[in-house]
């Protein structure tokens, strides 16, 4: 997927952001870029154990002039249906607020779909997650470690097979806290 934005995500000739599939090759350029966004070495070594775990479903660059500027990855969930975890999703110092997270969001939910996953769970700032169609509301009903007020979940279909139920990300992230 190429995408074309300027600071406010309208199209722009200039710059050329390619979205694809993450591969073997670019992970020493994808731990880069997590430790310069996160400005730490967790988040780095987070995306490193999911990968080892076997946790990833989705793990999309984003690249501009050959060089990786941002990355997301959807990991599989423990959840009373098929359920993912969006985490992390980090962008480049100098390429944020370009629109390049959004795309990046909005490719992995459209493959999400279309590997037929029942829904995505977030933990994240709701001004931010909220424009996806991510709802607290709807991740209430969920026994979890990360609810509270930033626990969002977006139904893939129509709406979610369950309301309630225990819901925890890959074990990866228990090494985050």
């Amino acid at each position: 997927m190429a995408v074309d934005t300027d600071n406010h995500g309208r199209c722009n000739p200039m710059a050329k952001i390619t979205i694809r599939t993450e591969t073997e090759d670019d992970e020493p350029a994808v731990a880069t870029v997590v430790h310069r966004a996160f400005g730490q070495l967790d988040e780095a070594r987070l995306v490193s154990r999911l990968r080892t775990d076997g946790d990833v479903a989705i793990s999309l660059v984003a690249v501009a002039a050959a060089e990786i500027v941002g990355h997301i990855m959807l990991s599989e969930m423990v959840a009373p249906f098929r359920a993912l975890g969006l985490a992390p999703l980090y962008v480049a110092p100098e390429h944020q607020r370009k629109g390049i997270g959004r795309s990046l969001v909005q490719e992995a939910l459209k493959q999400a779909r279309e590997q037929g996953w029942d829904a995505v769970f977030v933990l994240g700032d709701p001004g931010y997650y909220e424009r996806f169609g991510f709802q607290v509301d709807l991740a209430r009903g969920f026994s979890s470690p990360y609810a509270g007020p930033h626990f969002m979940t977006l139904p893939l279909g129509l709406r979610l097979p369950t309301t309630s139920g225990k819901i925890d990300y890959a074990p990866a992230f228990a090494s985050l806290s």
